[in-house]
């Protein structure tokens, strides 16, 4: 009797074997005629999550679509993922056993980024003129057909522009302040900056001052101090290396090297994400000065320079994706930023009609009988579809 059951059971399994084996054929050459369509990921939709100090939380949505009457069950489909900043893979998935219903369907995933990515992510965004390439590969494949299917892949461009509006030819005085001294010990008629070689470890700032000195005796520059916060996180700091000295009624060239600690940057990362995308960059500066005899330490607040940077890396800054995939806009989306550098207003115009200025000064400063005039910057507009949704830079 065992022998007659455990034949009968045998039996049973083979058939369902080759029932389901005779199915997949079918279904393949179905699919190899024509008859069945091939499903086919037609969207991807990212972003960010829950952030802390060492993981980012990344959502990411796929919008497959499966043409066929019938859902793909047998043999399941796999799908994988990757969101790369720059050829520096942020985040990867792969999902097995994926059943595909028939029609359009949302697949969504949830994967951790480590924030010590972003340092190598920075070193390339600088390395490349300031620019990312955001880009997302989505591919489904299926056992049972023996076939892959990709998603078109997405690619945005992200640019910012930190430094380049620190080249002023706007004339600022340096004043210290100090009794028996008669201010303003000198001027900064103009300042420039570039980025210098940038290492794993590095990003230099390099950076130029010419000094006036409006007396007629020697003004002795001991040192120019500086630091560098983005959100508040410092991420650099220090000296330069030599002194200056400024003739009577002349002017002198100060190069300074200002320095990006790249092992800051995942600390400003997580400021840059809770701050809605948003880091405001501040550098301030010191000098100390040596005047008849005495040395004097003058915080140099007219050089102060401040810069709001906004991004929206994957486009979907101002939209909520849930776990279905349902992205809903958000609002008071800013299209464009507006910056002037020549006293006049520097006034930041937002979607709403809002409007945000900062006034200040322009100077005509003269001193021993002499005048020194100021030459105004210029400013600028930036605007990129949303990517780079508004900059904002003021030298105060």
């Amino acid at each position: 009797m065992d022998g007659v059951k455990s034949l009968l059971l045998g039996s049973k399994i083979r058939i369902l074997g080759t029932t389901v084996l005779a199915l997949v054929v079918l279904v393949g050459a179905a699919f190899g005629a024509g008859f069945l369509g091939t499903p086919s990921v037609t969207g991807t939709q990212n972003s960010f999550g829950d952030v802390t100090n060492e993981t980012t939380v990344i959502h990411t949505n796929l919008t497959v679509e499966n043409p066929n009457p019938l859902g793909l069950d047998l043999g399941g489909v796999t799908v994988s993922y990757e969101v790369a900043m720059n050829d520096v893979t942020m985040a990867n998935g792969t999902k097995e056993g994926v059943a595909l219903q028939s029609g359009t369907g949302d697949l969504h995933f949830q994967s951790q980024m480590n924030n010590e990515k972003m340092p190598r992510w920075w070193v390339s965004h600088i390395r490349n003129g300031e620019q990312t390439t955001v880009r997302v590969d989505a591919t489904a494949s299926s056992s049972m057909l023996g076939r892959t299917f990709s998603a078109p892949p997405v690619k945005r461009q992200v640019e910012t522009d930190i430094i380049s509006q620190f080249n002023s030819t706007e004339t600022r005085s340096m004043n210290a302040s100090q009794p028996f001294v008669s201010d303003p010990v000198a001027y900064v008629n103009e300042t420039s900056a570039h980025w210098g070689e940038v290492t794993e470890s590095e990003t230099p700032i390099d950076m130029r001052f010419v000094v006036y000195n409006p007396k007629t005796t020697p003004l002795a520059i001991t040192e120019i101090g500086y630091n560098i916060s983005m959100n508040n996180v410092s991420v650099g700091n220090g000296t330069t290396d030599r002194e200056y000295v400024v003739e009577g009624r002349t002017q002198e060239t100060i190069a300074a090297q200002t320095v990006i600690r790249n092992e800051k940057l995942d600390d400003w990362w997580v400021t840059h994400l809770k701050n809605d995308q948003v880091t405001d960059m501040r550098i301030e500066f010191y000098a100390k000065m040596r005047v008849a005899g005495e040395t004097f330490r003058i915080p140099l607040r007219e050089m102060t320079y401040t810069k709001t940077i906004e991004t929206d890396i994957f486009g979907t800054k101002n939209q909520t994706v849930g776990a279905g995939g349902t992205a809903t806009a958000g609002a008071g989306t800013t299209v464009s930023g507006e910056t002037t550098a020549d006293g006049g207003s520097d006034a930041t115009t937002a979607s709403d009609g809002t409007t945000a200025g900062d006034d200040s000064d322009s100077t005509t400063s003269e001193s021993d009988g002499e005048q020194t005039t100021s030459a105004s910057g210029s400013g600028g507009t930036t605007t990129d579809d949303g990517i780079l949704a508004v900059e904002r830079v003021s030298i105060d």
